[in-house]
Formats: structure tokens, C-alpha cells, sequence
């Protein structure tokens, strides 16, 4: 019994340590480095552009830097993670790229190319009044302030209706409100709008699809559930954070065979990418199938040995094969 009470301590533990993100002093910091370049449609540098990189699991983390006359930047100090960085510079499209930044492997050289503003639509992205609106919306977020959240995207729509992708952040906020059919219908409009979007739309109706998927979870329609989250993932097959993400809301939903089955997907589009075997190793302890629980665990460690989780995984697996034996 006291071998039983003890191994239950430890999976309140670890359940506790997947469920709570990092705090800010843990999260983002690090020794590793990215760098690139930024140019135009002709391969031409663009100097003095602004380069912001946000930490995916907590965008309030965030580094910024500048180009050369060459093109060229460089970020330092920045912690194991997915690290969303958004390049903008006068007179062109504001772009971003995800990237997987690890610690002890040299991280690859990202070229960001921008376009030429053509659109009167475009030319509103750029207002810095507009900007700081935007960015208001996304502080309120953070801040928990969902209604206030809601009425200020609402003030971006207002602006330029064509920036469509609003829409899924409203839906977001509804979600975590409990209103669901009010989140639905943003994430519809997403989707009727993504499809006249040729950069982005897939990306946009993937997370819709998600959203719409997770509303339904929600209301205990698990079969509508997992029609959405099946066309999100149809919908953009090369990226491996939708199905991560949906994993995500499974397990959060207690649908630990189905988080299985999506953080598989994940690890399956892009191998060499740690976060889905930890979060595979979380699942099947969950399950009490600690064997692949310690295989998944230790293809994460292999991946990313310089972890915040790293030590935390390190003893869950000692103590797990000492339980085996």
C-alpha cells in the first residue's frame, strides 16, 4: 500500500508539472542563439527592420532586435522552446516563422523574406496607432480580462474588417468565457474568410477547425469534436503543432487515448521535435503504461538533455524502473 500512495504522490506531481506552464524566470532564458537575414522578393537586404520573438507557450516573453545595412540579426541568451519570430519593416508585409530553438545544437540560419505593400489594407497594418491597438487587445488577454479583450479586437475590426484573423482571437477569448456558440461563430467567420487568403489561410482555418473542435469537446459532443479536429489537421498536414495542439486539448479533457493518438501525429510530421514525446511519456503514465511512458520520456531527454524538465523526467524515470523491478 505505501509503494501504491507513493507512486499515486508522483503522478499528482507530474500532472501538476504538465498542466502549470513555466513561470517567466524559468521559461525563455538560456544560452542558445538565433540568427539571420532579412530580405525582399529579389533577395535584397533590408536593413533597419524590426525583428520580435515570442515564446509560444507564454507570448508575454519576448526578446527584439534590428537588422544591419545587410540584413543580418542575431538574438541571444533565449531558452529550449518554439519561438514564434515576427519580422516588419516600412513599406513591406509584416511575416513571422516558428522555430524549435535547442540548446547544445547550433540553430539553423532563417531567412525572412518580405513583400511589398500593394493594398490600402496593408498600409493600415503599418499604422502605429493601429499596432498599439492590437497590442492592447493581446495585454488584456494576458491580463485575464476577456471582456475588455473582446470589445478592443472588436475596435481592430472596426479599423480594417479585412483582417479576418481577429475573429479566431475573439473566438478564443469566448472559449475561455464558456461561451461557446459565441465562439463558434468567430471561428466561422475564420473560416469563410481564410479561403480567399493565399499565405495564410491554411494556418487560419487549421486553428478554427481546432477551435470549433474544442467547443464541441466542451459541450460533451465528442463525435462533432472529432470531426473538426480531424479537418484541422487535413487541412494543414505539414504542420506539426496543430495536431500537438489538439493533443493538448484531449488530455486537458481527460481523452488520454485521443491526446495519444494527436501528440503521435505530431511527433510523426516533425521527428526531431522534443515536445510530443513528453507529452506522450505524461499520457501513457497516465495510463499506467510506464513502459512507454520511460520510452517517450527518454526520446525527449535525447532530443533536448538541457531541458527546465530534463531533471524532473530524469527521476521520473529512475523511479519508474525501480517500480518495474
Amino acid at each position: 500500500m505505501k509503494t501504491e500512495s507513493l507512486l499515486r504522490l508522483v503522478l499528482f506531481i507530474l500532472f501538476f508539472l504538465l498542466i502549470v506552464p513555466y513561470t517567466a524566470s524559468q521559461a525563455g532564458r538560456g544560452t542558445a542563439r538565433i540568427n539571420g537575414v532579412v530580405v525582399d522578393e529579389n533577395s535584397n537586404p533590408i536593413g533597419s527592420a524590426k525583428i520580435v520573438i515570442q515564446l509560444q507557450e507564454n507570448e508575454e516573453i519576448k526578446r527584439q532586435t534590428t537588422s544591419n545595412k545587410k540584413g543580418e540579426w542575431a538574438i541571444l541568451g533565449l531558452g529550449t522552446g518554439m519561438w514564434r519570430v515576427i519580422v516588419s519593416a516600412e513599406g513591406y508585409v509584416q511575416t513571422y516563422v516558428d522555430v524549435y530553438v535547442r540548446q547544445l545544437e547550433k540553430n539553423p540560419k532563417i531567412t525572412l523574406t518580405l513583400k511589398k505593400i500593394q493594398t490600402i489594407d496593408e498600409v493600415v497594418l503599418q499604422d502605429d496607432a493601429f499596432l498599439s491597438l492590437v497590442e492592447k487587445a493581446n495585454e488584456l488577454v494576458a491580463e485575464k480580462r476577456y471582456d475588455e479583450a473582446v470589445a478592443t479586437y472588436e475596435q481592430v475590426l472596426e479599423k480594417n474588417p479585412e483582417l479576418y484573423q481577429v475573429h479566431l482571437s475573439i473566438g478564443n477569448c469566448y472559449i475561455v468565457k464558456g461561451e461557446l456558440d459565441k465562439a463558434i461563430e468567430e471561428y466561422g467567420k475564420v473560416l469563410e474568410q481564410s479561403q480567399k487568403d493565399e499565405s495564410r489561410g491554411k494556418e487560419m482555418a487549421a486553428k478554427a477547425l481546432a477551435g470549433m473542435g474544442e467547443c464541441y469537446l466542451k459541450k460533451g459532443d465528442f463525435e462533432t469534436a472529432q470531426h473538426y479536429f480531424r479537418q484541422s489537421i487535413e487541412s494543414y498536414p505539414e504542420n506539426e503543432i496543430i495536431p500537438y495542439n489538439v493533443g493538448e486539448i484531449c488530455f486537458a479533457n481527460q481523452k488520454i487515448d485521443d491526446a495519444i493518438h494527436y501528440f503521435e501525429q505530431a511527433s510523426q510530421i516533425k521527428a526531431d521535435w522534443p515536445p510530443p514525446y513528453l507529452k506522450l511519456g505524461y499520457s501513457f503514465l497516465n495510463k499506467g503504461d510506464y513502459d512507454k511512458a520511460i520510452l517517450n520520456f527518454k526520446k525527449f531527454l535525447e532530443l533536448d538533455p538541457q531541458s527546465p524538465e530534463a531533471p524532473t523526467i530524469r527521476n521520473t524515470i529512475e523511479y519508474l524502473e525501480k517500480i518495474k523491478k
